[in-house]
């Protein structure tokens, strides 16, 4: 009966020592967790001032395809109608 219960009680400090071990594992998974969720935050971040610099450069673009027409065409109001809002746009 003392030898089931030592072997009980080492059995025991074992189970603890793994449950130990699986609570560092498990806070370790959860800090890199939280910092995968911080690093995809600040990718979201990134995308949409890439996403918006695009568009503005778009625009930009398109303005100045305008304004190229515009001076074919010789239309000198237009094309400082044009100018002045890409100056504004930039």
């Amino acid at each position: 009966m003392t030898a089931r219960f030592r072997r009980l009680k080492t059995e025991m400090a074992e189970i603890s020592v793994e449950q130990e071990s699986i609570k560092e594992g498990q806070r370790q998974v959860r800090t890199k967790l939280e910092e995968i969720n911080e690093q995809c935050e600040q990718l979201r971040e990134e995308t949409k001032q890439i996403i918006r610099q695009s568009a503005n450069t778009q625009i930009r673009l398109a303005i100045m395809f305008n304004i190229l027409k515009a001076r074919e065409e010789g239309d000198s109001a237009k094309t400082f109608q044009l100018t002045q809002l890409l100056r504004s746009v930039s």
